[in-house]
């Protein structure tokens, strides 16, 4: 059993809930440090403040009765209670009593919670008391205590005694803490929030993969017409567009493969009918078995002409149907006139040259003329004059063959480019070509950017006329 497939939606979603979870849990985790740093270095500053002023004072301090020193432990502590102001969250102590027993409490009058006041607290004032820290913290079971003391040494007939402050940093603790889950609260509504405008955007960014994958499920055969709206310059618009050109691409390739099938269909069913009946009524006269061989044999030969046209014709869609490369249209029109001068007894005469460099390819170039040529015989008679040449003009360069034969009818002049179409009248001797010569001399000239055309010939014939454009 396999894992159930996960849309490309969920899984950008997924993803950015993750990033974004991670970031917000750091955030917020990171103020909340900061938060509790900040409260223990201010608790720190406090409790150094404090030990310090009292530090001061001990030296300097007058007692207002006597105006002279302070004598006892227990009159400095008092005096200076009676004139410091603690924080909410602060106890100001005076301890007196040898350090390990019990001390005696000097406070001030303030009200704190019980259950958290350290003046309520014997075993932890015993435990400061006896410290020889000057600095500490106790765990106690109503929270933590940040505490800082300073001892003073015992008078003539006194008692020693101690200056402590405490700190209850439990309330600015949950200060923090309520800052913490507030920014967690917050951070899940904005991944609320997130998910629905995630799922909106990622939806509206994927519609047209969505739309590439539901097209390309619909594709058919007989149906390849369906195309994408291309919307924006993205790379999703891009994708589109080169899903619908492969798409204009299999329409031709699939249309050319259509036309393929039904022209060799057609045009094949002839010879095969014409075969398979002569070898049906084929007797046993020697005479009549030769007859038999040779009109099936040329029956034969014909269709092989018939299917190379065809497949020609159909590798014509191909990129590399022609292969451009730079000639010199002299030579290249020279070659062709020595070549289809064995083609026939008749008047070859090479007309003009033009004498520049163009790109193409020469041996389609070369097939097309000698196409042009071969036509040109078939529709004239011995003796008849046949030109062959070339001449440029600016921008474009032109190669033709002229006959001086009939000519070629107006009404044939549109359908003769076609496939098996010879016209609706023969211009000259019979022929026996399947009429796909001229097809293939027009897919060569588109297959340069060019075309192809019937012009009349002065003094009568026909002069087809190949086109193509230059770069100068």
């Amino acid at each position: 059993m396999g894992f159930p497939r996960i849309s490309a939606r969920v899984r950008i979603l997924l993803w950015l809930l993750v990033v974004m979870a991670v970031a917000l849990g750091a955030v917020a985790v990171t103020v909340r440090s900061i938060l509790q740093r900040d409260v223990d270095h201010r608790i720190s500053q406090l409790l150094t403040q404090e030990t310090g002023e009292f530090a001061n004072f001990v030296p300097q301090g007058v007692d207002p009765d006597t105006g002279g020193r302070f004598d006892t432990a227990d009159r400095l502590l008092r005096i200076y209670l009676q004139r410091q102001y603690a924080d909410p969250d602060e106890e100001l102590l005076g301890l007196t009593g040898p350090a390990g027993d019990r001390p005696d409490v000097i406070r001030q009058r303030r009200d704190l919670p019980p259950d958290t006041a350290l003046w309520r607290d014997t075993d932890s004032l015993t435990r400061i008391h006896a410290s020889r820290n000057s600095f500490g913290t106790l765990e106690r079971p109503q929270g933590e205590l940040r505490w800082a003391k300073v001892e003073i040494g015992p008078s003539a007939g006194g008692r020693p005694g101690a200056f402590v402050v405490a700190f209850h940093p439990e309330r600015e603790r949950a200060v923090a803490d309520k800052t913490f889950w507030m920014l967690l609260a917050l951070s899940g509504v904005a991944l609320l929030m997130t998910t629905g405008i995630g799922w909106a955007v990622a939806g509206r960014i994927l519609a047209p993969v969505r739309l590439v994958r539901t097209t390309a499920a619909e594709l058919t055969e007989q149906d390849l017409t369906r195309r994408i709206p291309v919307e924006g310059r993205d790379d999703i618009a891009a994708l589109a567009e080169t899903f619908n050109a492969m798409l204009d691409r299999l329409e031709r390739a699939f249309a050319a493969q259509r036309v393929f099938v039904d022209d060799a269909g057609h045009e094949l069913r002839t010879p095969i009918t014409i075969v398979r009946g002569h070898l049906e009524l084929m007797g046993d006269d020697p005479a009549d078995r030769e007859e038999t061989v040779r009109l099936v044999t040329d029956e034969l030969d014909r269709m092989s002409r018939i299917v190379e046209d065809l497949l020609l014709l159909a590798g014509a869609e191909r990129p590399d149907f022609v292969r451009p490369e730079p000639v010199q249209l002299a030579e290249l029109t020279a070659d062709v006139f020595v070549k289809v001068r064995t083609l026939g007894e008749r008047e070859w005469v090479l007309d003009g040259v033009a004498d520049r460099e163009v790109r193409l390819d020469p041996q389609r170039m070369t097939q097309a003329m000698v196409q042009l040529a071969q036509n040109a015989v078939q529709h004239t008679v011995p003796g008849q004059r046949i030109r062959i040449g070339s001449r440029a003009d600016a921008g474009r360069v032109e190669l033709y063959v002229a006959d001086h034969g009939p000519g070629i009818p107006p009404e044939d002049a549109e359908v003769i480019f076609e496939r098996f179409r010879r016209g609706t009248s023969r211009r000259g001797t019979r022929t026996s070509g399947a009429g796909l010569g001229l097809a293939i001399v027009r897919a060569i000239a588109e297959g340069h950017h060019g075309d192809v055309e019937l012009r009349r010939t002065e003094g009568g014939g026909a002069t087809f006329v190949l086109t193509l454009e230059t770069d100068s």
